[in-house]
């Protein structure tokens, strides 16, 4: 009886806690500085140089934080806020604020480290709940924005 009430008293404490939440991380090497590498990606609103499904970027503040509207090629609009940066580190996280994406509570971080003698490596990493989606899907989903991310810095720093 003792083992069936903490069985049922562990369920309800598990249905009660948040959903865990999904992670999706890419890398890859870039054979330029790490300055260099930073130069091109650490701006805020940089984004709008270098990934390919992104239009342009615009730049606001609001509440002393940056936020950054993304208007993608082929329609649509994210809107993200910029919860730390460390320029030393060459790294800056951020949330999503809106958008098309089938994620909810995203945040992600970016970041460049030296690899090598004169090369870098760029990682971009994230973790978020599905929404709309299995999570299968919003992994897929935010792994192919990644991939086609870094191949765009790789394009924009060499």
């Amino acid at each position: 009886m003792l083992k069936q009430l903490f069985s049922a008293a562990a369920l309800v404490a598990l249905a009660g806690s948040p959903a865990l939440a999904a992670e999706v991380t890419e890398s890859t090497p870039v054979n330029v500085a790490p300055e260099k590498v930073w130069a091109t990606i650490g701006g805020f609103c940089g984004i709008g140089t270098w990934h390919p499904a992104v239009e342009a970027c615009a730049l606001s503040t609001q509440g002393g934080k940056n936020i950054r509207t993304l208007s993608l090629k082929g329609g649509g609009t994210i809107v993200e806020e910029e919860v730390a940066r460390d320029d030393a580190r060459m790294a800056y996280s951020y949330r999503i604020l809106e958008s098309p994406l089938p994620v909810a509570n995203y945040v992600s971080t970016i970041q460049v480290e030296p690899s090598g003698s004169a090369g870098s490596n760029v990682t971009w990493t994230g973790s978020f709940e599905p929404k709309g989606a299995s999570e299968a899907e919003a992994k897929a989903v935010i792994d192919g924005i990644y991939v086609k991310g870094l191949a765009g810095i790789v394009d924009k720093s060499t």
